[in-house]
């Protein structure tokens, strides 16, 4: 099994981050949450009511008023009693809870004047709640019942009479602007709410899979190590299994049977040292497999892009004079993220990719290019943002229908390892088109390069030992 067999057996980090949503983002609601939300609503709502009745001698419809927040209560009651407090909330659920609330307040509402209360603001809070919540769809229901709820009471309300029997009523001015400013309200703080937690929940979920995309690198390089350490014990014995069965057969020349099951003995020893071999590189101490040379390094990170019909040309060279290529650790951040980065380039490339190795006494350079149509300039500046959400072609890349998580991943996993990544386009040779989209990765050679001092030689493998 080779190391390329390995990364189409295991589930990619995109794969991973679908199942990871759709198990979790659909529920992932707390009825407690919302509870306490509305409990602190219900209070305020109370002391309201009784700051109107018994400080500023208001009329107004107490009793309705008191079965309207009695609903509430009721509701909220039942909640904390049919559920336990750790119940998520589907998409249904979570929405029918946010028109109770916008329904309650706005029958409340027509019970202390309309929008001649100045608490008509607190339309606002479910909505956003649901904004932060609800998908989209669900989030603009809820945002046009609540408008409609508004402009209802605009027109339809009981009005406050102080203790002069005298309606308390804004002018039909500020009545209106007060209604435009709701309205308004209701738009644009819906549209910021989900803004930012489209923003949050999408990073969040980018880094979800560049976790799981480090955690697959280190699951494959560990499994290499393995193969490796047990090839390269078992070779011995193997070796000694080979050697007697030789002798063997040639002593059972009289017994051609017995000299038939040596030969099977020989032929089973050969089967499993080719079996060890093709799955993994035998013959080297772990620590070859915690660092290796610079170039080694970037093409067993190109090695699963490789075989895909558009060739790959490596160019490895000090930038001053003669100096000796770098061992570097082998790191799996680093080899997933230089994955990433030419699995990009040859999807977009025309004939070609071009990988070209630097390396100077302070830094290491690594610069992918690929023949093709190039980054468009205007997202230049953005790439490598995770572009979660599916779309029906890529802003980064013409004609790609993915969800830009790739280059998320590449490039956190490699800051991480302390590169810094630059995306421009090869516009050598003049004209406004490009030649092809460029990715430089530089690292302080100090960050991934081993020191004279760690270069010792290979250590004698340990032998495992029974836990």
């Amino acid at each position: 099994m080779t190391h390329a067999d390995a990364l189409q057996a295991t589930p990619s980090p995109e794969s991973e981050l679908e199942m990871f949503r759709e198990s979790h983002r659909a529920n992932w609601v707390r009825l407690r949450t919302l509870v306490i939300l509305r409990w602190i609503a219900i209070a305020g709502q109370i002391t309201a009511i009784l700051a109107a009745v018994y400080i500023y001698r208001l009329e107004i419809e107490v009793g309705f008023s008191a079965m309207t927040i009695g609903a509430a209560v009721i509701a909220n009651l039942f909640s904390h009693v049919l559920n336990p407090e750790t119940k998520r909330l589907s998409e249904r659920q979570a929405t029918l809870t946010m028109v109770f609330d916008v329904l309650q307040l706005g029958l409340l509402l027509y019970l202390t004047g309309g929008l001649h209360n100045p608490f008509a603001l607190l339309m606002l809070a479910p909505v956003t709640i649901s904004a932060t919540v609800l998908r989209l769809r669900t989030t603009l229901g809820v945002g046009l019942l609540a408008i409609a709820i508004v402009s209802l009471l605009g027109i339809y309300y009981l009005p406050l009479r102080g203790p002069t029997e005298e309606p308390l009523v804004l002018p039909d001015l500020f009545r209106f602007g007060f209604w435009l400013a709701l309205v308004i309200g209701v738009i644009f703080l819906s549209v910021y709410a989900r803004l930012v937690t489209e923003e949050m929940h999408t990073m969040s979920e980018a880094l979800v899979a560049t976790q799981l995309a480090l955690a697959r690198e280190q699951k494959l390089t560990d499994l290499g190590g393995v193969v490796a350490a047990a090839a390269h014990e078992l070779g011995t014995p193997l070796a000694t299994i080979k050697l007697v069965s030789a002798e063997l057969m040639e002593d059972l020349d009289d017994r051609p049977d017995l000299r038939d099951d040596a030969a099977l003995i020989r032929q089973q020893a050969d089967r499993c040292r080719d079996i060890l071999h093709s799955m993994g590189r035998a013959g080297k101490d772990d620590l070859h497999l915690k660092r290796a040379p610079l170039e080694t390094v970037v093409r067993e990170a190109a090695e699963p892009h490789v075989e895909r019909g558009k060739p790959i040309h490596f160019d490895a060279r000090a930038e001053d004079g003669d100096e000796a290529q770098p061992t570097i650790f082998r790191r799996p951040e680093v080899i997933h993220g230089l994955r990433n980065l030419v699995q990009n380039a040859v999807d977009f490339a025309a004939g070609e990719v071009r990988v070209d190795i630097l390396w100077s006494p302070a830094s290491i350079t690594v610069r992918i290019a690929d023949d093709g149509p190039g980054f468009p300039p205007h997202v230049i500046g953005r790439i490598g943002d995770p572009f979660v959400r599916r779309r029906q072609r890529s802003d980064v890349r013409p004609g790609y229908e993915g969800m830009g998580l790739g280059l998320f991943i590449a490039k956190t996993l490699l800051e991480r390892s302390g590169a810094s990544l630059s995306f421009a386009n090869d516009t050598r040779g003049g004209g406004a088109r490009p030649r092809g989209a460029v990715v430089q990765v530089v690292w302080p050679r100090a960050r991934i390069a081993v020191g004279e001092g760690e270069q010792g030689a290979l250590g004698e493998n340990r032998p495992f030992q029974p836990v």
